[in-house]
Order: structure tokens, then sequence, then C-alpha cells
């Protein structure tokens, strides 16, 4: 199973180049079960990223470009009464796919947000009285750009909960940014998927087979599972941190901290597999403090500090 995990990692690291450790927990996500809001300037292939990745697992893949006018129906799907049978009919909506792309997604008002709340904890549509069932493999990856903020509504608390990582991508260093300009001269185009080079590396049915390997054979100590308690309580008391982390944050740091030694090659969780990806789990989940705020304090600051004052297992 190892080498499935690493080799999905190693493939869109090709297409989406420097951007390792964005890469690393989007696929971390993917194996945890779990969905992604990704946060970036424009530019710096959020959109390129879930395309490869839809196309490594031969999954569906949709794109909703959210926008103010968006309504939950044009998301989630619509009845739509059939004369001829003499009966409403259910139409699917973009949710029903494999790898969801939702492109700015504090576009849409909170009314269009919470119609993905069921869909994103549930993985399935309730219409009229009738549920229907998602893909078993179904992943939102949402994008927000962090520079504009005119015209967007802030994601609720609720809705943010949902998502198992935050992960912020910044622009690529120099020498990524030369080797994608090379790229593009030699023919690359983030618009053609057949430029990407990619051969899918397992079937969705195999992708829902490794989710179940994570969660089963991955194994995580006593210690290990204190210290992700530890960390979610310390949240919870820290003078700079006015709101903390709830128990669903903990039990995301668990599923992510098992995916993520499996991309490592490992089948044991180590204290660092959890410290690397605190910042991710929890910037979301945490509200900081008044003063805070205004010392220009972030929340990933504050995680550090978090991290400094609980003493980590000994290995």
């Amino acid at each position: 199973m190892q080498h499935l995990a690493g080799g999905l990692q190693q493939q869109l690291e090709r297409v989406v180049l420097g951007q390792r450790e964005v890469v690393e927990q989007v696929v971390v996500a993917l194996l945890a079960q779990g969905h992604a809001l990704l946060e970036g300037p424009p530019g710096t292939a959020k959109t390129l990223l879930a395309r490869a990745l839809a196309m490594s697992v031969a999954g569906r893949f949709r794109r909703i470009q959210f926008t103010p006018d968006l309504m939950p129906a044009d998301v989630l799907g619509v009845s739509i009464y059939q004369q001829a049978r003499d009966r409403f009919e259910f139409q699917p909506g973009p949710v029903f796919c494999d790898i969801l792309l939702a492109d700015e997604i504090n576009r849409a008002p909170a009314k269009t947000q919470s119609g993905l709340l069921e869909v994103m904890q549930e993985r399935q549509v309730t219409m009229d009285g009738q549920t229907h069932p998602l893909s078993e493999v179904f992943t939102v990856l949402a994008t927000q750009n962090p520079i504009e903020f005119e015209g967007t509504y802030p994601l609720p608390e609720a809705q943010l909960d949902r998502f198992m990582l935050k992960i912020r991508i910044d622009y690529p260093e120099h020498e990524a940014e030369d080797a994608i300009l090379h790229r593009v001269q030699e023919g690359f185009d983030a618009a053609r998927g057949e430029s990407f080079q990619i051969e899918p590396l397992m079937q969705v049915e195999e992708l829902a087979g490794l989710r179940r390997w994570v969660r089963s054979q991955v194994h995580i100590e006593p210690e290990v599972v204190h210290y992700i308690t530890s960390i979610i309580r310390a949240t919870r008391n820290a003078a700079i941190i006015t709101v903390g982390a709830s128990p669903r944050a903990a039990v995301n740091m668990l599923e992510v901290s098992r995916a993520m030694a499996l991309v490592r090659g490992r089948d044991f969780v180590t204290p660092d597999d959890v410290r690397d990806l605190a910042a991710p789990v929890l910037r979301h989940r945490i509200i900081l403090s008044p003063e805070a705020e205004i010392e220009g304090t972030t929340a990933d600051q504050c995680i550090a500090q978090v991290l400094t004052q609980v003493p980590v297992p000994r290995q």
C-alpha cells in the first residue's frame, strides 16, 4: 500500500512543480477520507492539482465556480416534473462525482454554502424526502483567495469545521518557477489534460480499499494518541486563543496522522506526523483573542506556541 500512496504523491509533484508540501497534504486528506480548503493567490495551480488528482485515481471530476447568484440546486441537483411519466424525477447536480473542485467557495452566499454541509459530512443529498448517496470516495477540494475580499461571504464556523485540512499555497521558489516555464515551452498546457502525461495509478474502488487499509492497518501508540488529545486541549486553555479546537479536530488529526505515516512509507504514526499536520488541521478551527489579533499574531504562530507547551512522547 505504501507504494500506491508514494506513487500518487510523486506523480502529482511532476505535474504541480514546487509545491511538495501542498501535494503531500492533499494526498493525506484524500487517503484520510477528508476534504481540504486550499487558500492561495490566483495562478498557483489549485485547479491543476485537483484535476491531476482526479486523473491519477481515474475519478470523475467536476468543477463549480461559486458566485453570489449560485443557488443550492445548482450544486446539489433539482427535482423536475416529467409530464410523460407524471412524476418528479431527481436530476443530480455536479456534487455527484468523485473529486469536486469548489472554486472560490467564499463567493457564494451562506444559503448555498450551507447546502454543502450534509454533502461533506454525510456524503449524501436529501431532496424532497429522498436520500441520494454520493460516491464512496467523494472529496471536496475548495479554494479561496486570501487577498481579495470584496464580494465574498466568510465561511461559517460549522462549514470550516467540515474541512479536515486548510492548506496554504504560496508562490513557488525561483528554480521551480523556471522549471514551470521550461515545461510550457515543451508543450505543457494546464487547460489540456493530455499534456499532463498522467497515468491512472488506481481505480476508485482501489482508492476506497486504500482508505480502509489506512484506518485498520496503520498503528498508533497510546502515547501518540494522548499527544494528539493534549494538543487539542491545550488550544482551549491558551490565553491567546478565544475558541479552541473541537473533538472533531482531534479525530481529524488522528486520521490524517495515519495517512501521513502511509505517505511517508510507514505503518505506524510518529509524533512528527502529528506535529507536521497540526497547523493544517487547526488553523481554521481556532479563534484568536482580540489582543493576539491586534498584535498581528497569526493562527499558525499560536499553534506553534501551543506545540512548544505540550510534551512530546518518546518514540
